[in-house]
């Protein structure tokens, strides 16, 4: 049998000539031949079993990208790479499920697990500091930590930047303007701690979320941290401003080499600091069962986060939460002040 037209084959693998173009073009199904002056393409019939196994991942709804990979696979190992496709699909299903429900019963009035949070904050001074400079706050709306530099006003300067935010517990309105609130008050933050004291130059760190319902506004700029227990799951929302963090981005140093680098908690973002404010904003959607935890780096850069996994899962309460794993913390030698605060919400 000859070659087949474009047209020809479309017909025969269920599928049409624009999608075959789009194939060919992306790598994912080649044509047999060109008409190097036309430039028609023609196909092989022992094209068709490829062109039907395209046809079907795509039906079950892989992207391209995989879809050529897998059809360079030997099919034992297609099989496998489908397999594992399908269940990423079904976890990802699951979880939009749960969040789908949740929001509507939410948006209905049916139900209020999204405005049922938990929360606690405290600082400690830690074993080694003869002062301390971090603030943690805590309440329905909002959650923040701080963790100030700069002399005697380094206290004054995390104390400020949580003080800015805590007028918009009272402010209504959606993600996107909570988003722009934040904004506005952490360049306020920024200003008000440049006033503190031109001479000792303070800074501060800042860690916060704001919420509506079930949207959370989170703010960062600094080396204070924010976590993400879900499903079991802990992550990171944050990422460290400092200047070993940058050289680990740029594959100048390890983790490892990073954990021990005597420059490791240099700043290069913080309120107070260069020529403007400069930090991180993000909106999230928070599910029944979330817990997060608020913290700076005296509890972060000593207690592994394997054990911030654990005392998040198992702690029944906020409060427990952070009495724990500031007693980690000093556990570990405390070398720093600690601010940790701990979000909960309903599962």
């Amino acid at each position: 049998m000859g070659l087949l037209t474009i047209g020809a084959f479309a017909r025969a693998v269920g599928l049409t000539p624009k999608a075959l173009r789009l194939y060919d073009e992306l790598g994912v199904l080649a044509p047999a031949a060109v008409d190097a002056e036309s430039g028609y393409r023609f196909y092989d019939p022992a094209q068709v079993a490829h062109a039907r196994l395209v046809a079907q991942l795509r039906e079950i709804g892989m992207p391209l990208a995989e879809i050529r990979e897998v059809c360079a696979l030997p099919p034992a190992a297609a099989a496998h790479a489908v397999a594992g496709f399908w269940q990423q699909v079904s976890a990802d299903t699951a979880a939009r499920a749960r969040l789908t429900s949740a929001l509507v019963e939410h948006l209905s009035g049916k139900d209020t697990t999204m405005n049922d949070f938990q929360f606690a904050a405290a600082v400690d001074q830690g074993l080694v500091r003869t002062s301390n400079e971090d603030q943690a706050y805590a309440g329905d709306q909002l959650v923040a930590v701080a963790d100030g530099a700069g002399g005697k006003f380094g206290a004054a300067a995390a104390a400020a930047a949580i003080e800015a935010l805590k007028p918009l517990e009272a402010t209504a309105g959606p993600g996107v303007s909570l988003l722009t609130a934040l904004a506005s008050a952490v360049t306020d933050a920024d200003r008000t701690v440049r006033k503190l004291s031109p001479d000792d130059e303070p800074v501060t760190t800042l860690t916060a979320l704001l919420r509506r319902g079930s949207q959370l506004a989170l703010v960062h700029i600094g080396d204070t941290r924010a976590y993400l227990l879900r499903n079991g799951d802990l992550t990171l929302l944050t990422q460290d401003h400092t200047w070993v963090r940058t050289q680990i981005d740029q594959g100048k140093l390890t983790s490892a080499e990073a954990a021990a680098h005597p420059q490791r908690a240099l700043l290069v973002r913080a309120l107070g600091w260069g020529e403007g404010v400069e930090a991180d904003l993000a909106l999230r959607t928070a599910m029944p069962g979330d817990r997060y935890l608020l913290c700076s780096d005296g509890l972060s850069t000593v207690v592994p986060r394997d054990e911030l996994h654990s005392v998040l899962a198992s702690a029944p309460s906020p409060d427990d939460a952070v009495a724990q794993l500031i007693a980690a913390a000093r556990a570990a030698g405390g070398p720093d002040n600690i601010a940790c605060a701990a979000y909960f919400s309903a599962a």
